[in-house]
């Protein structure tokens, strides 16, 4: 649209002649100046946009799913060896475990804290005297003494030491372990004890965390405890090697955690049940850890 400059005042045509000679720059400015509120516009008004509403048939979780107690224990899934290597613990199905074999001499554990006190107070000899009547001329007992008769040393006397104090000892003959040549007993003492092992032919005598579970190739066996709760034994893990004239400890760790009956998955994996103390009590998961490289 034009506009003639003579319907105009002399007044109104001076000052229409300077704004339309003033500087291109001056109204660049002015532009730039505006540029930023132009832009600040539409950011205000999405920012004060309703909240969007979920699409029907998706449901929306209030607060992000909280993990499982075990997962938060990280002390549980690694077992760290002295030369820094670390062997990681993974969840095992408890069926797979469970049709795995164990050997009779290891004892399951009890179930019930009653089961255990009362299995504190039996007395291992009538259990004994039954092992003892399969175990040929080479073990017997008399009295308070086992007797073992190696195959090319002299004769073994174990003498028990049934006094109330710290003194106490007694010696259980548990099983001949054949495939690894080797008598196994249990040591009990005043307070805990141990596993022994005593070799048939030259009587040498090696002390173990926990009864033996030996690999399906016999070339290694495995120890497994727990003792998480009295704290009497180390709870932890032990595996030997069983290439040598002798049987060799190859490593053993103490843990926080127990390992109870383990067994051979193959011959480098053993699956076991792993105790642990929390929240007061004591829980069990299975297991699986490989622990021949």
């Amino acid at each position: 649209m034009f506009l003639s400059l003579r319907f105009l005042s002399a007044r109104q045509r001076r000052a229409f002649r300077f704004t339309s000679t003033l500087p291109v720059m001056f109204r660049f400015r002015t532009a730039a100046a505006a540029l930023p509120l132009a832009l600040a516009l539409p950011a205000c008004s999405l920012r004060m946009q309703p909240a969007e509403k979920p699409r029907p048939n998706i449901p929306v979780l209030a607060q992000p799913p909280i993990p499982p107690r075990i997962y938060k224990l990280e002390r549980l899934d690694t077992l760290v060896q002295l030369p820094g290597r670390v062997l990681t613990i993974y969840p095992a199905a408890r069926p797979t475990y469970e049709q795995l074999k164990s050997p009779a001499w290891v004892v399951a554990k009890p179930a019930s804290a009653e089961e255990e006190e009362e299995d504190s107070f039996l007395d291992f000899t009538v259990e004994e005297r039954r092992r003892l009547a399969q175990a040929g001329p080479r073990v017997t007992r008399t009295g308070r003494t086992l007797h073992l008769r190696p195959g090319k040393a002299a004769e073994i006397r174990l003498t028990n030491n049934p006094v109330d104090d710290e003194r106490n000892i007694a010696y259980e003959y548990v099983a001949a372990l054949p495939e690894i040549r080797q008598w196994l007993l249990s040591v009990h003492l005043y307070e805990g004890g141990y596993f022994m092992l005593v070799d048939q032919r030259t009587g040498r005598r090696t002390q173990l965390m926990a009864a033996p579970v030996v690999s399906p190739d016999g070339r290694h066996f495995v120890c497994g405890n727990s003792d998480v709760l009295a704290r009497f034994e180390p709870s932890g893990l032990q595996l030997w090697s069983l290439d040598d004239a002798a049987p060799r400890l190859l490593w053993e760790r103490q843990t926080d955690w127990g390992c109870t009956q383990p067994r051979w998955l193959d011959n480098r994996t053993i699956l076991f049940e792993q105790d642990f103390f929390d929240k007061g009590d004591v829980d069990t998961r299975v297991v699986r850890l490989q622990v021949v490289p």
